[in-house]
């Protein structure tokens, strides 16, 4: 059957039809929101408070457990440095982030498609819920293993929720002069949750291990209690068709990239790394495919999930790659500090092993401290400002602070530590509100979940990214010299050559994690039925506080200073990328029309400079 063709419109005539359209599209958007103008004068203040809420919870957890980990697999029984192990040890340590990675786009797209604040109440009520599940844990062994890897995983779906529409919602209800303070906030206590879960683990897990869980739960509830009665939907939905095809190859390739990156790290055969191990050069290059087929399907689709029209906003494209580039500075550094705060300094200074987790925590302190100083302040400035000079100069300074790090002798005098911890919570926290502003800024209204997902999802994959990088490049700089450091300090405190030599060839991947959740190293190495051979002078020097940390101390240096030497170029190219987002950019309806999903290509081409 023949089309039938309308009859052309005048100038008048379309004049008329685009009011028309608009004015019906306004009617739609009021029916599927209330609107801002709508709601009580300090509703952004609510939103705000509940919003940091959620991201502190979610970042409070995702750093809890690390600091808890020894209390977590006593008690289920589990040690986690036996062979075979590791598969344990790792997942709960990265699975969460890895789970936060993959989701966080989709979701961010579905808080554009369904209600940014139905997404971020039901993953509060999800949190919530798996925290719940974690710390009900009855089972022991392996099962229980199984079980808290498991949970962790679906409480990161909660978590990713939270994260992927947090910053939307705080876009939406406030005007683009108060936007870099309310994410400012919401950055300070996103950067800061990741160093109070240290302290605060340290505190309860002795106590009861499934106290780390159970605390997010009436946080949780109070939160989701508040969420449904207060948050409402701000701006208008934009229904649309889940990008499955997309959805999928996304998904898939990530996580084989990220388990490729975890499994790195691990001994392999006789290698003390697993980056020749088929099983990782197999996951990372599947991965690498996938995530490929993903980027033509997102060129294919009406209705894609990853929006890569955005990258044609150059003060978005700017800011995520940033983003991305400071995470990869940072994101395995809090691994190296708290390795060289228990593994060598608290011990050197009288602290039994047992408790140098908790003392760690409470010596990163300072870093905290610059976090929640620069980031309110960093984001108000931006307002007036705009971003470029807050953020650039964030990473120059942690250029900086970096290289001041390495300047420090191992067994170093702890204000000149802490004033540095200080500055670079400072710097980073400079870079991460405006840059985090400038980025949601840039967004156009109906995109704004989506470009959020994609920020947050760059930024977590390269915290995955920098842990394997920052790990590698330390073992390199460890097996220069700690086998032969190794050997000759257990064979002269009577260890028998066999046992010092088997110990001497062993991973330093075992060295590291056995200082990191709090071991005493020597005595998980050498094992206790060695020690048992040796005189009780012998047993006490192997075990004391001392000969580790001396042991040590130099190939350690020498590791420290390659991953810093990593995470100085990483600072230097985001603080480059920072500078190209050009001056301040806020999108504007008034310079972009009022485009719909499938015009997006054509106006995302016009700068709005202010």
């Amino acid at each position: 059957m023949a089309a039938t063709r309308q009859p052309a419109l005048s100038g008048d005539e379309q004049q008329v039809s685009g009011r028309g359209r608009r004015a019906e599209r306004a009617d739609r958007d009021t029916r599927l929101s209330g609107g801002i103008d709508t709601l009580p004068h300090n509703y952004k203040w609510v939103a705000l408070a509940i919003s940091t809420l959620g991201m502190l919870m979610a970042t409070i957890d995702s750093s809890i457990v690390l600091i808890s980990l020894p209390n977590i697999f006593r008690g289920i029984g589990i040690d986690p440095l036996e062979a075979g192990n590791t598969f344990y040890l790792l997942w709960m340590i990265l699975g969460f982030l890895v789970v936060t990675s993959v989701l966080v786009v989709s979701l961010g797209r579905m808080g554009d498609i369904y209600g940014r604040v139905r997404i971020y109440n039901l993953g509060f009520a999800v949190f919530t819920f798996f925290s719940l599940m974690l710390s009900i844990t009855w089972m022991t062994g392996y099962a229980a293993g199984v079980w808290l890897i498991v949970m962790r995983i679906f409480q990161g779906v909660g978590a990713a929720m939270l994260m992927a529409n947090s910053a939307a919602i705080l876009t939406d209800v406030f005007p683009d002069t108060q936007r870099g303070m309310a994410l400012g906030v919401n950055q300070a206590a996103a950067f800061s949750g990741a160093f109070i879960g240290l302290v605060l683990g340290g505190i309860l897990a002795p106590l009861n291990w499934r106290w780390i869980f159970l605390v997010s739960v009436p946080i949780g509830l109070v939160g989701t209690v508040l969420g449904y009665r207060e948050l409402h939907e701000t701006s208008p939905r934009h229904p649309a068709r889940i990008d499955w095809p997309g959805n999928v190859t996304f998904a898939l390739g990530l996580i084989l990239v990220m388990i490729g990156i975890t499994y790195g790290i691990e001994p392999y055969g006789t290698h003390v790394m697993g980056w020749t191990n088929p099983m990782v050069l197999g996951s990372i290059g599947l991965g690498l495919l996938l995530l490929l087929a993903f980027c033509i399907i997102e060129t294919k689709v009406a209705q894609p999930m990853f929006r890569l029209q955005l990258f044609k906003i150059q003060a978005f494209t700017s800011g995520v790659v940033a983003s991305f580039l400071a995470a990869l500075s940072r994101g395995g550094l809090m691994f190296m500090l708290i390795i060289w705060l228990q593994g060598i300094w608290l011990p050197l200074h009288g602290y039994a092993f047992s408790v140098t987790p908790l003392w760690a925590g409470i010596a990163m302190l300072p870093l905290t401290a610059g976090f929640l100083i620069a980031g309110p302040l960093s984001g108000v400035l931006s307002d007036r400002f705009g971003p470029r000079p807050f953020a650039t100069g964030g990473m120059l300074g942690t250029a900086v602070c970096f290289i001041l790090l390495e300047c420090l002798p191992v067994d170093f005098p702890y204000w000149v530590f802490g004033l540095l911890l200080l500055a670079t919570g400072l710097s980073m926290a400079s870079f991460g509100s405006p840059n985090r502003a400038g980025v949601m800024n840039s967004l156009p209204p109906q995109h704004r979940g989506a470009g959020s997902g994609m920020n947050t999802t760059f930024q977590n994959s390269a915290q995955v990214l920098s842990i394997g990088v920052f790990f590698t490049l330390m073992i390199v700089g460890l097996m220069v010299s700690l086998p032969e450091h190794l050997l000759h300090g257990l064979v002269v405190n009577g260890v028998p050559v066999a046992d010092a030599e088997r110990v001497s060839h062993l991973s330093p991947v075992s060295t590291l994690f056995a200082a990191f959740l709090g071991y005493d190293p020597v005595r998980h190495l050498v094992g206790s039925h060695v020690l048992a051979q040796l005189t009780p002078a012998q047993r006490a020097v192997l075990t004391g506080r001392s000969f580790f940390p001396g042991l040590i101390g130099t190939p350690f240096r020498a590791g420290l200073h390659a991953a810093l030497d990593f995470g100085i170029v990483a600072s230097l190219l985001a603080a480059g990328a920072s500078w190209l987002r050009g001056g301040r950019y806020v999108y504007s309806e008034s310079s972009h029309g009022e485009p719909e999903d499938e015009d997006l290509d054509e106006d995302l081409e016009v700068p709005d400079l202010v």
